[in-house]
Protein backbone atom coordinates (compact mmCIF):
# COMPACT_ATOMS: atom_id res chain seq x y z
CA UNK A 1 0.00 0.00 0.00
CA UNK A 2 1.32 3.86 -0.96
CA UNK A 3 -1.52 5.75 0.50
CA UNK A 4 -1.94 6.59 4.19
CA UNK A 5 -4.84 6.50 6.21
CA UNK A 6 -6.54 8.52 7.97
CA UNK A 7 -9.25 8.02 11.37
CA UNK A 8 -11.81 11.05 11.06
CA UNK A 9 -14.23 11.53 13.91
CA UNK A 10 -17.60 12.78 13.98
CA UNK A 11 -17.20 12.19 10.64
CA UNK A 12 -21.04 11.48 9.80
CA UNK A 13 -21.90 15.38 8.62
CA UNK A 14 -20.80 18.45 8.70
CA UNK A 15 -16.78 19.55 9.79
CA UNK A 16 -15.99 16.22 9.91
CA UNK A 17 -17.52 14.96 6.95
CA UNK A 18 -16.25 17.20 4.81
CA UNK A 19 -12.49 16.95 6.40
CA UNK A 20 -12.44 12.90 5.76
CA UNK A 21 -13.73 14.11 2.22
CA UNK A 22 -11.50 16.08 1.62
CA UNK A 23 -8.08 14.02 2.86
CA UNK A 24 -9.60 11.33 0.24
CA UNK A 25 -9.02 14.11 -2.53
CA UNK A 26 -6.10 14.03 -1.18
CA UNK A 27 -5.17 10.43 -1.92
CA UNK A 28 -5.74 9.43 2.14
CA UNK A 29 -8.18 6.30 2.93
CA UNK A 30 -10.19 7.09 5.03
CA UNK A 31 -12.24 5.93 8.44
CA UNK A 32 -15.11 7.26 9.15
CA UNK A 33 -16.32 7.36 12.40
CA UNK A 34 -19.27 8.28 13.93
CA UNK A 35 -21.48 6.95 16.90
CA UNK A 36 -23.35 4.77 14.10
CA UNK A 37 -21.52 3.32 11.19
CA UNK A 38 -25.23 3.78 8.94
CA UNK A 39 -24.74 7.27 9.86
CA UNK A 40 -21.25 7.39 8.02
CA UNK A 41 -22.90 5.94 4.57
CA UNK A 42 -23.45 9.42 2.95
CA UNK A 43 -19.85 10.68 3.37
CA UNK A 44 -18.35 6.97 2.36
CA UNK A 45 -20.67 6.59 -0.26
CA UNK A 46 -19.36 10.40 -1.42
CA UNK A 47 -15.86 9.37 -1.05
CA UNK A 48 -16.09 5.87 -3.23
CA UNK A 49 -18.25 7.56 -5.95
CA UNK A 50 -15.34 10.12 -6.56
CA UNK A 51 -12.34 7.28 -6.74
CA UNK A 52 -11.15 7.01 -2.78
CA UNK A 53 -11.22 4.47 -0.56
CA UNK A 54 -13.01 4.83 2.89
CA UNK A 55 -14.80 2.66 5.02
CA UNK A 56 -18.10 3.13 7.93
CA UNK A 57 -17.16 3.25 11.23
CA UNK A 58 -19.26 2.96 14.58
CA UNK A 59 -18.12 4.35 18.14
CA UNK A 60 -18.74 6.59 21.26
CA UNK A 61 -15.40 8.24 21.63
CA UNK A 62 -15.71 7.94 24.79
CA UNK A 63 -15.67 4.11 25.72
CA UNK A 64 -12.22 2.54 25.10
CA UNK A 65 -13.64 -0.83 24.04
CA UNK A 66 -15.93 0.89 20.94
CA UNK A 67 -12.97 2.48 19.82
CA UNK A 68 -10.70 -0.23 19.92
CA UNK A 69 -13.25 -2.04 17.88
CA UNK A 70 -13.61 0.39 15.49
CA UNK A 71 -9.85 0.97 14.85
CA UNK A 72 -9.10 -2.89 14.66
CA UNK A 73 -11.83 -2.95 12.04
CA UNK A 74 -10.34 -0.03 10.30
CA UNK A 75 -6.83 -1.11 9.84
CA UNK A 76 -7.97 -4.41 8.67
CA UNK A 77 -9.63 -3.18 6.10
CA UNK A 78 -7.69 0.42 5.03
CA UNK A 79 -4.12 -0.30 6.94
CA UNK A 80 -2.01 1.30 9.94
CA UNK A 81 -3.24 4.87 10.45
CA UNK A 82 -1.09 7.38 10.52
CA UNK A 83 -3.66 10.14 10.58
CA UNK A 84 -5.74 11.51 12.81
CA UNK A 85 -8.67 14.20 12.99
CA UNK A 86 -10.31 14.28 16.53
CA UNK A 87 -13.56 16.03 15.44
CA UNK A 88 -16.11 14.41 17.38
CA UNK A 89 -17.88 16.88 20.07
CA UNK A 90 -20.61 17.45 22.41
CA UNK A 91 -21.71 20.82 23.13
CA UNK A 92 -23.59 22.56 26.34
CA UNK A 93 -25.11 25.77 27.32
CA UNK A 94 -25.97 24.88 30.98
CA UNK A 95 -25.86 27.78 33.44
CA UNK A 96 -22.61 27.31 35.69
CA UNK A 97 -25.23 27.34 38.84
CA UNK A 98 -27.22 24.44 37.48
CA UNK A 99 -24.45 22.33 35.84
CA UNK A 100 -24.62 18.57 37.36
CA UNK A 101 -21.69 16.33 37.75
CA UNK A 102 -22.98 13.59 35.44
CA UNK A 103 -23.28 16.26 33.22
CA UNK A 104 -19.95 18.11 33.33
CA UNK A 105 -18.06 14.78 33.26
CA UNK A 106 -20.14 13.65 30.05
CA UNK A 107 -19.37 17.01 27.74
CA UNK A 108 -15.45 16.26 29.30
CA UNK A 109 -15.64 12.22 28.67
CA UNK A 110 -16.89 13.14 24.92
CA UNK A 111 -14.38 16.66 24.21
CA UNK A 112 -11.29 15.31 25.84
CA UNK A 113 -11.39 11.90 26.95
CA UNK A 114 -12.34 10.65 23.49
CA UNK A 115 -9.53 12.40 21.68
CA UNK A 116 -7.11 10.66 24.59
CA UNK A 117 -8.27 7.63 24.00
CA UNK A 118 -7.87 7.33 20.05
CA UNK A 119 -4.20 8.87 20.19
CA UNK A 120 -3.49 6.45 22.83
CA UNK A 121 -5.00 4.03 20.64
CA UNK A 122 -3.27 4.78 16.91
CA UNK A 123 0.13 5.54 18.64
CA UNK A 124 1.27 3.00 17.98
CA UNK A 125 0.98 2.94 14.26
CA UNK A 126 2.55 6.39 13.87
CA UNK A 127 5.97 5.50 16.08
CA UNK A 128 6.05 2.46 14.21
CA UNK A 129 5.75 4.63 10.64
CA UNK A 130 7.76 7.38 12.30
CA UNK A 131 5.39 9.88 10.89
CA UNK A 132 1.90 11.00 11.78
CA UNK A 133 -0.62 13.80 12.10
CA UNK A 134 -2.67 14.31 14.60
CA UNK A 135 -5.27 17.49 14.53
CA UNK A 136 -7.81 18.30 16.85
CA UNK A 137 -10.77 19.99 16.34
CA UNK A 138 -10.93 22.64 19.49
CA UNK A 139 -13.66 25.98 19.74
CA UNK A 140 -13.00 29.63 19.28
CA UNK A 141 -14.93 29.56 22.47
CA UNK A 142 -11.91 28.09 24.45
CA UNK A 143 -9.59 30.91 23.21
CA UNK A 144 -12.57 33.83 23.93
CA UNK A 145 -14.97 32.16 26.84
CA UNK A 146 -18.47 32.12 26.69
CA UNK A 147 -21.88 32.69 28.23
CA UNK A 148 -23.49 29.78 29.74
CA UNK A 149 -20.85 27.84 27.59
CA UNK A 150 -18.16 27.31 30.93
CA UNK A 151 -18.54 22.78 30.59
CA UNK A 152 -17.92 23.10 26.88
CA UNK A 153 -15.94 26.10 26.57
CA UNK A 154 -13.63 25.00 29.34
CA UNK A 155 -13.11 21.16 27.86
CA UNK A 156 -12.52 22.53 24.69
CA UNK A 157 -9.57 24.98 26.27
CA UNK A 158 -8.26 21.25 27.63
CA UNK A 159 -7.80 20.18 23.87
CA UNK A 160 -5.66 22.98 23.32
CA UNK A 161 -3.31 22.40 25.86
CA UNK A 162 -3.67 18.72 25.46
CA UNK A 163 -2.44 19.56 21.72
CA UNK A 164 0.51 21.34 22.96
CA UNK A 165 1.76 18.91 25.30
CA UNK A 166 1.00 15.94 22.36
CA UNK A 167 3.26 18.34 20.58
CA UNK A 168 6.33 18.14 22.27
CA UNK A 169 6.26 14.56 23.70
CA UNK A 170 5.05 13.46 20.24
CA UNK A 171 7.51 15.76 18.30
CA UNK A 172 10.79 12.87 18.49
CA UNK A 173 8.96 10.13 16.71
CA UNK A 174 7.91 11.86 13.38
CA UNK A 175 4.48 13.10 14.71
CA UNK A 176 3.08 16.72 14.87
CA UNK A 177 -0.24 17.96 16.61
CA UNK A 178 -2.37 20.66 15.93
CA UNK A 179 -5.62 21.93 16.71
CA UNK A 180 -7.39 24.10 14.71
CA UNK A 181 -10.72 26.09 16.76
CA UNK A 182 -13.16 26.66 14.88
CA UNK A 183 -15.29 30.37 14.40
CA UNK A 184 -19.15 30.21 12.90
CA UNK A 185 -19.11 27.40 10.84
CA UNK A 186 -22.57 27.12 8.63
CA UNK A 187 -24.13 23.47 8.68
CA UNK A 188 -22.68 22.14 11.66
CA UNK A 189 -25.02 20.71 14.38
CA UNK A 190 -23.35 22.92 16.90
CA UNK A 191 -23.66 26.23 14.55
CA UNK A 192 -27.21 25.73 13.96
CA UNK A 193 -27.63 24.88 18.01
CA UNK A 194 -26.17 27.99 18.86
CA UNK A 195 -28.40 30.12 16.38
CA UNK A 196 -31.34 28.60 17.42
CA UNK A 197 -30.15 29.07 21.24
CA UNK A 198 -29.10 33.08 21.15
CA UNK A 199 -31.29 34.10 18.28
CA UNK A 200 -28.31 36.78 16.98
CA UNK A 201 -29.67 37.59 13.49
CA UNK A 202 -27.05 36.76 10.40
CA UNK A 203 -26.01 40.06 9.57
CA UNK A 204 -25.16 41.30 13.30
CA UNK A 205 -23.34 38.25 13.56
CA UNK A 206 -21.37 38.99 10.21
CA UNK A 207 -20.28 42.48 11.83
CA UNK A 208 -17.90 40.58 14.50
CA UNK A 209 -16.24 39.23 11.75
CA UNK A 210 -13.87 40.92 9.57
CA UNK A 211 -14.52 38.81 6.15
CA UNK A 212 -17.76 39.13 6.64
CA UNK A 213 -19.06 35.79 5.96
CA UNK A 214 -19.69 32.86 7.81
CA UNK A 215 -17.29 29.42 7.67
CA UNK A 216 -18.29 26.46 5.68
CA UNK A 217 -17.09 23.13 6.48
CA UNK A 218 -14.69 23.11 3.76
CA UNK A 219 -12.90 26.39 5.44
CA UNK A 220 -11.64 23.93 8.17
CA UNK A 221 -11.43 20.99 6.05
CA UNK A 222 -8.71 22.47 3.97
CA UNK A 223 -6.99 23.60 6.87
CA UNK A 224 -6.72 20.32 8.25
CA UNK A 225 -5.56 18.67 4.93
CA UNK A 226 -2.83 21.00 4.88
CA UNK A 227 -1.93 20.33 8.56
CA UNK A 228 -1.90 16.22 7.76
CA UNK A 229 0.36 16.49 4.37
CA UNK A 230 4.14 17.01 4.42
CA UNK A 231 4.13 20.77 3.52
CA UNK A 232 3.43 21.09 7.61
CA UNK A 233 5.92 18.85 8.83
CA UNK A 234 7.63 21.51 10.48
CA UNK A 235 4.31 23.12 12.17
CA UNK A 236 3.45 21.23 15.86
CA UNK A 237 1.80 22.41 18.93
CA UNK A 238 -0.03 25.34 17.32
CA UNK A 239 -3.52 26.66 17.43
CA UNK A 240 -4.57 27.61 13.53
CA UNK A 241 -7.66 29.77 13.93
CA UNK A 242 -10.03 29.31 10.94
CA UNK A 243 -12.64 31.99 11.93
CA UNK A 244 -12.75 34.64 9.38
CA UNK A 245 -10.48 37.10 11.89
CA UNK A 246 -13.16 37.04 14.46
CA UNK A 247 -10.28 35.39 16.97
CA UNK A 248 -6.86 37.14 16.45
CA UNK A 249 -3.75 35.70 17.77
Amino acid sequence: MTYKVALVTGAAAGIGAACAKRLAKDGVAVGVLDLDAERCAETVEAITQAGGKAIALGADVSNREQCKAAIEKCRDALGPITILVNNAGVTDFTKFEDMTDERWDFVYAVNVRGPMILSQLVLEDMKAAKWGRIVNISSSSAQTGAVNMICYSSSKGAVVTMTRSMAQEFGPYGITVNNIPPGSVMGTIMSEANRDRFQIPTEVLLQTIPVRRMGEPDDIANACAWLCNEASGYVTGQTIGVNGGRVVS
